[in-house]
């Protein structure tokens, strides 16, 4: 499975270091960062590449560009991994749609095209007969996109709901287990990498609003953008208010629910008992999803990392490859 990798961040990087650890059939034949790209078709460097970029800044050639990559390399699975512009999707979503309109796959870890063109993105893919997957969008390491679809085939899915962002998680539970205040938590959440200098994204949840989309584009068949959802972040949370859910032995979470038989798609802290399977700690995310033959399953793992998005992106490489290897077969 010939593989071209768009981003060269964390995610990009970390998904070129588990391919070059581990023999799972696939060749990147072509990389691009924000400066520079470089195409083979018989396979590149990953070992080059990843020095490359340590010593220079940059992946190959600074004549070439993340478009040179999407339209002229020689590829079957295209991985998007820029970063993502939740207002417009670009520039992930241009190169999306020209490598569909090309005839080739694309696995994505980008959620604003995704959330902001999730209709037509759709559409151009089964126009051009290839597969758009997206597991990395929702959850990290989580694998809710695959389970919805495959495990749980044949449910319907009343409601999903869940801790969705690591970042505000973390701040929720320093607030809760050390009593520091939100500018504490944040501060150190800051410290720690698991938050932007700019925090907004996260903590007015926005973030978890957006995989919200997503799942509701999904599972419901929904036509939902972002402003749809009723959005309460967290940074008006108090020590009061986190020590007098204690007293009930509840904490809050910043929980993200949507139910489209009651007409709910909200992201907003909750009171939560403590024994609830929701209430998780650090940096974890947890999903539970409600239907009507299984019943309620609650998944819970990293939700972000470098290596932990990878292996969301892999299982996505590996369920094209196997599926059309599968299709293939003849049947006796």
């Amino acid at each position: 499975m010939r593989v071209a990798i768009l981003g060269m961040g964390s995610v990009g990087k970390g998904l070129l270091q588990v391919i070059n650890q581990k023999d799972l059939g696939i060749t990147v034949t072509a990389v691009a960062d924000s400066k520079s790209a470089l195409m083979d078709r018989d396979g590149i460097s990953i070992e080059e590449v990843l020095e490359a970029k340590k010593i220079h800044g940059y992946c190959g050639d600074t004549s070439l560009s993340s478009v040179d990559v999407v339209t002229k390399a020689a590829y079957d699975v295209l991985v998007e991994v820029t970063p993502t512009n939740a207002t417009t999707g670009e520039p992930a979503l241009t190169h999306i749609l020209q490598a569909l309109t090309r005839g080739r796959h694309v696995v994505t870890s980008n959620k604003g095209p995704i959330a902001r063109e999730f209709e037509r993105l759709h559409r151009c893919a089964a126009k051009n007969g290839v597969m758009l997957r997206y597991e990395a969008t929702v959850g990290g390491a989580i694998p809710v996109i695959h389970v919805l679809q495959q495990g749980l085939a044949g449910n319907r899915v009343r409601a999903i709901y869940g801790v969705l962002n690591g970042t505000c998680n973390f701040i929720l539970s320093r607030m809760a287990a050390e009593g520091l205040s939100y500018e504490q938590a944040l501060l150190e959440a800051r410290e720690m990498g698991y938050a932007e200098a700019d925090p907004t994204y996260d903590v007015k949840g926005i973030d978890p609003a957006i995989k919200l989309v997503i799942l509701a584009n999904t599972f419901w068949k929904k036509t939902v953008q972002l402003e749809d959802v009723d959005i309460t972040g967290i940074d008006m949370i108090t020590n009061d208010a986190i020590r007098l859910a204690e007293e009930e032995d509840c904490t809050i979470r910043l929980i993200a629910e949507a139910n489209p038989e009651r007409g709910i798609l909200r992201v907003a802290p909750r009171l939560l008992p403590l024994s609830h399977p929701l209430v998780v700690e650090g940096t974890l995310n947890a999903i539970t999803i409600e239907t009507d033959l299984a019943g309620e399953i609650t998944l819970i793992g990293k939700g972000a990392g470098s290596v932990e998005t990878a292996s969301a992106i892999i299982g996505d490489i590996l369920f094209i490859r196997d599926f059309h290897a599968g299709s293939h077969k003849k049947a006796p």
